[in-house]
């Protein structure tokens, strides 16, 4: 009950605290509160028509960057930071690796833009950071047309969609644990070619993780990959392009919100058929 406390303690702290930074970077008030709900549940809908990019404000992107983050990471991590157990919370593998996704991810992207489209590092950085971090942790705001990007940051987005956000968080997505564990039983079951008595338990976090788990984990990941290819293969009797009926089907799926092509950031699933549509309803109801 206590632990219980804490963490909607926790969630009503981040939303206050987010909408007074929003309000001191000069967004109006109801703007700052509605924008501060969807955030910290990683729901992404703007009360403007052009979602965040209607602010046009460097802070205000930072903010959110911010916040976005905070909300996708491990609640239970926020909670033994908030109780100032630094160390064991700085201990996760999955904090580790989810940081290190959207942090390389960002400055992946920031780079091919810099090179390819000609534009200033600060505003690649600014650009990728705030793309990363609203598409891994499923929050979807938009800020700019990435539909328009060069093909490589295009995949890299992507692949963050795939991903997520941490367990135990207000994003979906596969979620970075469950992508941990999915690694290492693959280097595991490789090692057990090679080394057919060797007999290694799998970790996470310093602690032996059951067989159970493991292969949850695995029945969730082809479960997911299942879905993700009857609803492609069903809204793409719209005659859709590749690239716009798999990521509708991603970004459901996922609870993203923006895909790419047609389903793009600057667009919207409106021209798709009565079944197109109760199946992606469907696809993000599972």
């Amino acid at each position: 009950g206590e632990s219980a406390k804490i963490l909607y303690l926790i969630y009503i702290i981040l939303t206050a605290a987010e909408t007074l930074a929003l309000r001191a970077a000069r967004m109006p008030w109801f703007d700052a509160v509605t924008t501060a709900l969807t955030t910290i549940s990683t729901g992404g809908f703007s009360i403007r028509d052009a979602s965040i990019a209607y602010y046009q404000s460097s802070l205000i992107n930072w903010i959110l960057t911010f916040f976005m983050f905070a909300a996708s990471v491990n609640f239970t991590l926020l909670f033994l930071l908030a109780t100032r157990r630094f160390r064991e919370a700085l201990k996760s593998e999955e904090l580790r690796v989810y940081t290190g996704i959207v942090v390389g991810s960002s400055l992946f992207i920031a780079l091919d833009l810099v090179a390819k489209t000609g534009r200033s590092f600060g505003s690649a950085l600014e650009a990728a950071a705030f793309q990363v971090t609203t598409l891994i942790s499923t929050t979807g705001y938009c800020t700019e047309d990435f539909d328009l990007w060069p093909q490589f940051s295009r995949l890299v987005l992507l692949v963050v969609m795939f991903a997520g956000g941490c367990a135990r968080s207000t994003a979906g997505g596969i979620k970075v644990s469950r992508i941990v564990l999915l690694f290492k039983g693959l280097k595991r079951d490789l090692r057990r070619i090679l080394h057919t008595r060797e007999v290694r338990p799998i970790t996470l976090d310093g602690q032996r993780v059951e067989e159970d788990t493991i292969s949850s984990v695995s029945l969730f990941f082809f479960a997911y990959m299942i879905i993700l290819f009857f609803s492609t293969l069903i809204v793409s009797l719209d005659e859709l392009d590749f690239t716009s009926a798999f990521t509708a089907s991603l970004t459901c799926i996922s609870n993203v919100g923006p895909g790419l092509g047609l389903v793009g950031p600057t667009c919207n699933f409106g021209f798709l058929s009565p079944l197109s549509k109760l199946v992606l309803s469907f696809t993000m109801i599972l």
